[in-house]
């Protein structure tokens, strides 16, 4: 059976398996080399310099693009990396359509070639605010969904449908849902990024990025500037991240049924304002009744880290006001709701009675 006609769960579990013929190796080589013999003149082995292509990228690309649903993926040396790639192959002047909340890195660099003049954008607070300005004067649309950090969803088919009638591309961040819970490409979008250092990779231990789309002519845009630029994933980071996505399955389905179980129990706490979770997934963000107990509150907790990133097998908690959306300016986070009082939490795969005991003793006055 074809590698692509299989089931997810096997293709993740599978990533990298078999693609030695010469060793017969079960995980896929580590190719360090960054330069390969031709076996004649005029003759290649399909590799030649690795900037262009290596070995084992390619394996993790083969995994990236299958359990997406599509074509073609590469592999990239961050998450920022891969949303500049993905955006720079829309001309200069065009129109961007986003999402209002939206990660903090993402607006900072939207914003700055905003001020270079390289795009427009405008922005939708919510599903109907963006069908409502998707028209005919739109390039791109850019889609988190579940957004960061305010946690609302948009409906990627219905988006991207509109988006064909009026000629414009769908491109959406797929960081929190993973493959796991959406599959853009197959609900109409024509590429889909992710900031691979999260939930693909899992473990906190690699950056990495991902660029996927099944338009050949988008592909080729694509690989031409990642191939001009060198923005790829190392041999090594490659195969780590190859390592990481064999388990994102049970790492979500555990992440989820830990974020569930402490919703039911945060929505009941007397210093929780707020809880905002989409029903899946292991992100979630609380807004507490006393902000001024914020600190207090990330000082003493002793299993949560106080630290950036998320989607690793440790249970994290960020405060954007100060960490990844420190970028966008306070009138405009709190005009569309990301206020002071927020926290937002990525959820691992701990028991999730101590994290419940690990936050109540961290609430408690």
């Amino acid at each position: 059976m074809d590698y692509k006609e299989l089931k997810l769960e096997t293709q993740l579990a599978q990533a990298g398996i078999r693609m030695d013929e010469q060793t017969g190796a079960l995980v896929s080589p580590i190719h360090f080399s960054t330069t390969y013999q031709h076996p004649e003149f005029g003759q290649s082995t399909g590799f030649d310099y690795t900037r262009t292509k290596n070995p084992t990228r390619t394996n993790l690309e083969r995994t990236l693009a299958a359990i997406e649903g599509a074509d073609y993926a590469m592999a990239t040396s961050s998450g920022m990396s891969a949303l500049m790639l993905a955006m720079e192959i829309f001309p200069v002047g065009a129109k961007v359509l986003a999402c209002r909340d939206l990660y903090g890195g993402s607006f900072r660099w939207f914003d700055k070639v905003e001020q270079q003049g390289r795009f427009r954008f405008v922005y939708a607070n919510t599903e109907d605010d963006m069908l409502t300005l998707l028209d005919e004067t739109v390039d791109v649309v850019f889609i988190e969904t579940p957004t960061n950090p305010l946690m609302n969803e948009f409906d990627i088919a219905t988006i991207a449908r509109k988006a064909k009638t009026v000629g414009a591309k769908t491109v959406v961040d797929n960081t929190f849902y993973t493959p796991i819970y959406q599959r853009p490409i197959e609900l109409g979008a024509d590429l889909v990024i992710h900031s691979a250092t999260k939930y693909l990779g899992g473990h906190n231990d690699v950056l990495a990025g991902a660029v996927i789309t099944n338009d050949q002519a988008i592909y080729d845009q694509l690989f031409f500037n990642l191939n001009t630029t060198g923005i790829v994933l190392s041999p090594f980071d490659s195969y780590m991240l190859m390592r990481g996505l064999k388990t994102l399955k049970l790492r979500m389905e555990k992440a989820t049924a830990n974020a569930r179980d402490l919703v039911s129990h945060l929505e009941n706490s007397p210093h929780i304002k707020e809880v905002l979770y989409p029903g899946k997934g292991g992100m979630l963000s609380i807004k507490l009744q006393d902000e001024r107990k914020i600190p207090s509150l990330l000082n003493k907790l002793q299993i949560f880290t106080f630290a950036e990133s998320l989607g690793g097998v440790e249970s994290l908690i960020t405060y954007p006001t100060t960490q990844t959306h420190a970028d966008i300016p306070a009138e405009t986070r709190h005009a569309y709701g990301l206020t002071d009082d927020l926290l937002r939490l990525s959820i691992g795969i701990e028991d999730v009675t101590d994290l419940i005991w690990d936050l109540e003793q961290a609430l408690a006055d």
